[in-house]
């Protein structure tokens, strides 16, 4: 623990990662600084890691503000075991000299949610970590929801969010949305997804009470009136952008980690709008 190691920030801090390799063990990383550089690289990998919680402290299950290393390396593969040690180490050096996050890191992250249609809690984090760190990457990526964000990545995920919540609100109960069968392919080649799904959005939102329809058509409005191009084809950082945007756009839709924060504030202006 830290706190074995005194209070002094000029304490000698020594760093050994081991990896097991064929009945011996090889060596992944060796570390030397000081107490206070650990902590000042801790304290860094947090802030670039540090987004809007899926679920909040005052839920059952809330999200880590602090996750371990391994939480962020058991998004990377179906199985702990199948973990990569080669990444295992990179990530480790790179949080602890504080220099950027491996792009095999956001590769892991990005395959595993096309395999599974999931952008949780910490695969937002990781992917917004890395872009936070990527080398010549400007404008900084939000915590939060950031409506004035205008790359195609971010913006196409967000209306990708809104599509899917559009679809649950005409069709309750459904148990396979948008995101099942369209999110790899929006995420990765939107020309060739996005016009069908604005058609069927259309058919969904003929289905919605009038108060909900306007609320809807609103958002919509907003997030296409940034979209100047609909892209064929998303690079690895795009499909981070993507990732995150639906990511914020759903967290903002569902409210303080309310799955129904939303739907009854769109019922309220139902009601002000009948009387």
């Amino acid at each position: 623990e830290l706190r074995a190691l005194g209070d002094d920030p000029a304490t000698p801090v020594h760093i050994l990662g081991l990896a097991p390799n064929a009945g011996r063990l090889s060596v992944r990383f060796w570390h030397t600084g000081s107490l206070g550089e650990l902590i000042d690289k801790l304290k860094a990998h947090h802030d670039a890691l540090r987004i809007v919680p899926q679920f909040e402290a005052s839920s059952k299950r809330p999200d880590p503000e602090f996750p371990a290393a391994w939480m962020l390396l058991r998004e990377t593969a179906r199985e702990s075991k199948d973990i990569s040690p080669l990444l295992a180490g990179a990530l480790m050096r790179a949080i602890l000299e504080g220099t950027p996050y491996p792009d095999t890191l956001a590769n892991a992250v990005i395959r595993r949610i096309r395999a599974d249609r999931h952008v949780n809690y910490l695969r937002a984090a990781i992917l917004k970590a890395w872009l936070t760190r990527k080398p010549n990457y400007q404008g900084g990526v939000p915590v939060s929801l950031d409506t004035e964000r205008f790359e195609p990545g971010y913006r196409l995920g967000r209306l990708f969010a809104a599509l899917e919540k559009t679809q649950e609100r005409a069709q309750p109960g459904i148990n396979s949305t948008i995101r099942e069968r369209f999110y790899s392919s929006a995420s990765a080649t939107p020309a060739m997804v996005f016009p069908r799904l604005l058609r069927t959005y259309q058919h969904h939102l003929a289905k919605l009470n009038p108060g909900e329809k306007v609320n809807r058509e609103k958002l919509i409005q907003e997030i296409m009136d940034g979209i100047f191009v609909m892209p064929p084809h998303l690079n690895l950082e795009s499909q981070a952008l993507f990732a995150i945007g639906y990511y914020h756009q759903r967290k903002a839709l569902f409210g303080g980690g309310s799955e129904h924060a939303q739907d009854n504030n769109e019922q309220e202006t139902v009601n002000e709008e009948q009387e």
